[in-house]
């Protein structure tokens, strides 16, 4: 993830040179020195109440090096409980999800036995170290969920295929300061997987402009008559705001020799990465 920040400035002004000397039909070799490069943890840990903690650790890679992920040996993951309980989680990479394109089921490399119980408040620590001496560390607080006040829709005034809705959700944001949230959409029954699914609409926002008022979130005109339509709202902290962010801003950037660079913001400490506790509200609704 970090190495998009580390090597699009090179790339960008070696494709500036390059454009230039074909301007004057000129053919002229670039030797562009890279800079040594060390590789480090990268870290994705997604803690849920009710469901087996897990996690991806990867290695960075330079950015003009293999795209597959790497996946470095002789790691040791430790979770830390709120109640000072150390819980170590196993290597048990589930492989099939990175060629299942059907279930939706998410990769992870390291996983724990039992279920997880969180609760607002719950402070919960994570050590991931590997036999060259690498060391990442993270701290998250599970936050309080926010409650979706209510769930509407609205169709236009037109028949047939071209008969569509735009969905709003409601919620208030606490008078606390620094809230983020992530709202994500699904179509189709959570009964039948539909949440496993890639949402129809994802965004994140804080409550910089609407600190302890309420949000209202809409869509385009996009449902049909029938839908089912789940809303998941998120808690987050600004740490994870900041770090989907920043992902969605090196991912614009990458390959584009005119956009700025983007480093990844993390909240772990001696890698790369994010650590934080899911906590969030649903509501469905069928389109009538």
């Amino acid at each position: 993830m970090s190495v998009l920040s580390k090597w699009i400035g090179v790339l960008g002004f070696a494709g500036l040179g390059l454009g230039l000397t074909g301007c004057d039909n000129l053919e002229n070799d670039i030797n562009v020195e890279l800079p040594s490069y060390s590789a480090e943890l990268a870290v994705e840990c997604y803690l849920e109440a009710g469901k087996r903690p897990s996690l991806t650790v990867t290695t960075t890679v330079p950015y003009l090096g293999a795209v597959v992920p790497q996946l470095p040996g002789n790691v040791a993951v430790r979770l830390t409980l709120p109640n000072g309980t150390v819980v170590p989680l196993a290597f048990q990479p589930n492989y099939q999800a990175l060629t299942d394109t059907v279930s939706g089921i998410k990769f992870y490399t390291h996983i724990g036995r039992d279920t997880l119980v969180a609760r607002p408040g719950d402070v919960f620590k994570l050590e991931v170290s590997d036999t060259q001496g690498r060391r990442v560390t993270g701290t998250t607080t599970m936050l309080a969920p926010v409650p979706i006040d209510s769930v509407e829709y609205k169709f236009n005034d037109k028949t047939g295929s071209e008969r569509r809705a735009y969905f709003l959700t409601n919620f208030v944001d606490p008078p606390t300061p620094n809230d983020c949230y992530r709202l994500q959409l699904h179509r189709g029954d959570p009964a039948k997987g539909a949440l496993l699914k890639r949402p129809e609409t994802d965004n994140s926002f804080e409550d910089r402009l609407l600190n302890g008022k309420p949000f209202v979130v809409g869509t385009s005109y996009r449902f049909f008559s029938g839908d089912t339509v789940t809303a998941t709202l998120y808690h987050t902290d600004a740490a994870f705001y900041r770090f989907r962010q920043s992902v969605r801003d090196a991912r614009n950037a990458n390959g584009n020799p005119f956009a700025q660079p983007s480093a990844i913001s993390s909240n772990v400490q001696g890698g790369v990465g994010i650590f934080t506790v899911l906590s969030q509200t649903r509501v469905t609704k069928i389109l009538r």
